[in-house]
């Protein structure tokens, strides 16, 4: 009964309040990185779409038949 007592005691700690801010940290800045190639990917299709545009390779009017 005693080595239960000593696995359980040693199984919990107190949270460590810098490895939580640390932690916070990184998952915001993974976030945020992920956003933000989210964005860069958008801003790369949009300057596609008006270079494809401008050069006449494509349109947004309907041809008449």
């Amino acid at each position: 009964m005693a080595a239960s007592h000593k696995v359980a005691h040693a199984a919990y700690n107190r949270p460590s309040i810098l490895k939580e801010i640390i932690y916070g940290i990184m998952a915001g800045l993974a976030a945020g990185f992920l956003w933000k190639m989210h964005h860069w990917n958008n801003q790369r299709r949009t300057k596609e779409f008006y270079d494809l545009l401008e050069r006449g390779e494509i349109s947004v009017v309907l041809k008449d038949e």
